[in-house]
């Protein structure tokens, strides 16, 4: 049973049709461009501390603020030197964060790494190079050849200058970003708003802790999904558990704020899978029911009635069983999250077949694979129940109908890192 809405008539180009089902199943690639497009313009841009940008996506390049290095410094420790030597030694040396005096002609002063130069130094020799003569004051090279000009100095911008453009929008603002951009001058960033999420996971059959028992199974979905969905940009707002009942399922749904919202199970056409009836009810409109991909092909992308001050609501429903559910993420969720965001999208990675990559007769199928350098092997324990095989796995190979043989290249989805 299907929403009263769809976002097109009949079936395009290229869908199919799952059997005993008048619904039509968008290939894979289409599933997840209708994800990316159907968002729209991404979040608005506000602005954040540095503290607060981790995980959102800049909406504006990031320029320097400033040269890098803002001054020429010392690249070890040792003496600024003027001339070639040997060298009359100066007085106090220089530290990191102070701002020393002019140095003489043929004259040396000790300094730290990181230490501004003096004006007038010509290289820095570096401590295990120097030999000081306390007696005579001077200092004299110690090193195999003679000590050229420019040795050990990072020169002023070196690295960028004031206005360069560093990274694009788009880029996602990771614990390396925030390194760059304070260096750069930056107390805030303008970044897109992150997209909430509330996390609806149905059945009455999962268990919230403990062993499997009284024919009900543990709830996989709850521990896996949200650490998922912040690692593709959006802001966990809610996470609830949701009886296999109509009523308390449109409730849910209905009254939820979040700018999309999340569903495990109840995608298919079971006894208790209110999922369609629900959406029929709040009149969604229907942009993805079901996709030609194994494991996952129940699943769902739909536009929600508006919230009271006229933000637009998405839904994407995930099938129940795990390995399924996953498949539902990469190919709804996380392009949708993602553009939502204002995250540039990931450019496929493509990787070899170690081993021939089985397939399924008609639809793409999501894969756990190993990745070994350039190489990508399957992983067993691949049913649309199973987690095993995707535990072990660095990413899902993308295999068309009919599989991949030994030695062809295959688009791999890399799978979130911690």
């Amino acid at each position: 049973m299907t929403a009263s809405r769809t976002a097109d008539g009949p079936a395009p180009h290229g869908s199919q049709t799952e059997p005993g089902s008048l619904r039509a199943a968008r290939t894979w690639e289409r599933a997840r461009s209708i994800a990316r497009s159907c968002a729209g313009q991404p979040l608005p841009a506000v602005p954040r501390t540095l503290a607060d940008a981790l995980g959102h996506a800049l909406a504006e390049p990031l320029v320097a603020l400033t040269d890098l290095p803002p001054f020429a410094t010392a690249a070890m420790d040792g003496w600024a030197v003027s001339g070639p030597g040997p060298w009359r030694l100066g007085g106090a040396g220089v530290l990191a964060g102070r701002e020393p005096g002019p140095l003489g002609p043929d004259s040396a002063v000790p300094l730290a790494t990181g230490a501004p130069l003096p004006a007038g130094a010509t290289a820095v020799l570096r401590h295990e190079h120097g030999a000081a003569d306390t007696e005579r004051g001077l200092l004299h090279d110690r090193s195999p050849a003679p000590v050229p000009e420019g040795q050990d100095i990072r020169p002023r911008g070196q690295e960028c200058r004031s206005g360069e453009p560093l990274l694009p929008a788009g880029t996602t603002v990771t614990e390396r970003v925030l390194g760059l951009a304070a260096a750069a001058g930056y107390d805030r960033l303008t970044v897109h708003r992150r997209p909430s999420v509330e996390l609806l996971v149905l059945g009455d059959e999962l268990l919230a802790q403990g062993v499997p028992r009284g024919g009900r199974v543990r709830d996989a979905l709850g521990p896996l999904l949200p650490p998922w969905l912040r690692a593709c940009g959006a802001e966990l707002i809610s996470h609830e558990r949701v009886a296999d009942d109509l009523a308390a399922l449109g409730e849910a749904v209905r009254r939820s704020p979040a700018d999309v919202v999340v569903t495990t199970g109840s995608t298919a056409s079971g006894p208790v899978d209110f999922l369609h009836d629900t959406l029929r009810a709040l009149d969604a409109r229907l942009l993805v029911d079901s996709v030609a991909v194994r494991p996952g092909h129940p699943m769902l992308l739909a536009e929600l009635p508006a919230t009271a001050d006229g933000r637009a609501r998405r839904l994407v429903g995930l099938p129940g069983n795990p390995l399924a559910a996953v498949a539902g993420m990469v190919t709804l969720a996380e392009p949708l999250l993602r553009h939502l965001g204002g995250h540039c999208a990931p450019e496929p990675v493509q990787l070899t077949a170690g081993s021939a990559l089985p397939g399924h007769p008609r639809d793409t199928r999501l894969l756990p694979v190993f990745t070994a350098g350039q190489k990508v092997t399957p992983l067993p324990f691949d049913g649309p129940a199973m987690l095993r095989g995707l535990a072990l796995a660095d990413g899902l190979a993308v295999v068309p109908p009919g599989g991949v043989p030994a030695g062809d290249t295959v688009d791999v989805v890399e799978l979130p890192r911690r």
